[in-house]
């Protein structure tokens, strides 16, 4: 097996108020091959500032395996179909994993976008 360039791997981070808006936000990032995987947890409790005003929400959270070159593109299908004004989108660099994992990523996600 070819060495895998680590630095290149994400995992991007959003919330939905509902389970089923988490739910599709997850099966269209896979099915454009935005991400290879994304994991859906929840109820979890998000106590944040809006518009001045402390809010506290059930949420669920989604964990998206992708690529840092396709961060664009899945910001701005999440975008599309998000129902809030302001999603939560952000990613951090996967620094360590295994190979197997990481061949089984990049084999999973969209080339050449």
């Amino acid at each position: 097996m070819q060495p895998v360039d680590r630095e290149t791997y994400i995992q991007v981070m959003t919330t939905a108020e509902k389970k089923e808006d988490a739910a599709k936000i997850a099966r269209v990032l896979v099915d454009k091959k935005l991400a290879a995987c994304v994991q859906v947890f929840g109820p979890v409790i998000s106590t944040y500032r809006w518009k001045n005003k402390v809010e506290q929400a059930e949420e669920w959270q989604c964990l998206i395996k992708s690529r840092q070159d396709l961060f664009g593109k899945l910001a701005e299908a999440i975008k599309a179909i998000h129902p809030y004004e302001t999603p939560e989108i952000i990613a951090t660099v996967i620094s360590a994993g295994s190979d197997e994992y990481l061949k089984w990523l990049h084999d999973e996600l969209a080339t050449g976008l």
